[in-house]
């Protein structure tokens, strides 16, 4: 009989996987793959319980933390200034915005600024006299990106879910406007079968019409969001967007980087005017170190 492993031994795997990152390299198509078949598996072992236990701890995202992490380090940036370092999920930095603190996922420091701990003297969500820890110009020296995840249906809570995002870079670029801020979003192109899962089955549903007036909204939104160019620019954009749509029903799964694959796909329709142009994975961490050198110079990441 196959041993099905429970929420706890998938945890460690993708702990233990994270770990060895520090010596073995994780592939965004690998990460992809344990993103799979965990979520498969703690469906055989507990249903829809353990597969929304696993997916809202955010634990299987921090795969694709490492992978953004060594593609950092594929572009010349220095792993000693990457937080948290390669190989570990704790150690996140949190920073101070026009409104309130927000931890992000990974930053990258500079190596030639000192963080200078000063007070907060304007209003907003916090309490008077505020300390941060780095200072203003430490703070928009700082290379940040976050990293998010639509795994469950492409419709649910969409609407906060862009909301948030397009308040993630107003709060940060209204402090510190040169501030270069990265986006990755993921999302499950084909939904689970809530009522396969909810007898301990792996099924996914057929892709409807709804899922691709879903998907089209995605890439519109993070369009819109997309290529700040300046500081100058509107500050709720980010300095690059990655929007990962993936089919998880695939074995392998399949990564859709362009327009052309989803609508080869049937996954959007041919006359659709939205565009995966500038935001596939390839070329996100390149776009993103290419405004930070343009914006205060080269060899401050290295």
């Amino acid at each position: 009989m196959t041993h099905l492993r429970t929420k706890d031994e998938i945890k460690k795997d993708i702990n233990d996987r994270i770990s060895l990152c520090v010596s073995k390299r994780i592939s965004l198509e690998e990460a992809l793959e344990i993103i799979k078949t965990s979520i498969e598996d703690v469906i055989k072992f507990s249903g829809e319980s353990g597969k929304k236990s696993l997916i809202t701890s955010q634990q299987i995202i921090n795969l694709v933390h490492e992978v953004i992490k060594i593609s950092l380090v594929d572009q010349g940036i220095n792993p000693e200034l990457i937080y948290p370092n390669i190989g570990q999920s704790r150690g996140e930095k949190i920073l101070a915005g026009f409104l309130k603190f927000k931890q992000q996922d990974i930053c990258v420091f500079p190596n030639n600024k000192t963080p200078v701990e000063e007070d907060i003297n304007f209003d907003g969500l916090f309490r008077t006299n505020t300390k941060e820890p780095y200072g203003e110009l430490f703070s928009e020296h700082i290379l940040s990106i976050n990293v998010r995840s639509q795994l469950s249906s492409l419709g649910n809570n969409i609407d906060t879910m862009y909301e948030r995002t397009y308040a993630e870079p107003l709060n940060l670029h209204r402090r510190v406007p040169k501030m270069v801020l990265g986006e990755v979003f993921l999302i499950s192109i084909r939904q689970l079968d809530s009522q396969a899962v909810s007898n301990k089955q792996v099924r996914y549903k057929t892709f409807s019409n709804t899922d691709a007036n879903y998907l089209e909204r995605y890439i519109k939104g993070f369009s819109a969001l997309n290529l700040r160019a300046s500081q100058r620019d509107d500050d709720f954009k980010y300095e690059r967007v990655a929007l990962i749509p993936v089919d998880f029903s695939q074995n392998p799964v399949k990564i859709y980087s362009t327009t052309k694959q989803l609508k080869d796909d049937g996954l959007l329709p041919d006359d659709s005017n939205a565009t995966m142009d500038n935001l596939c994975y390839e070329g996100f961490v390149e776009r993103l170190i290419q405004v930070y050198e343009k914006r205060f110079g080269s060899g401050i990441l290295i």
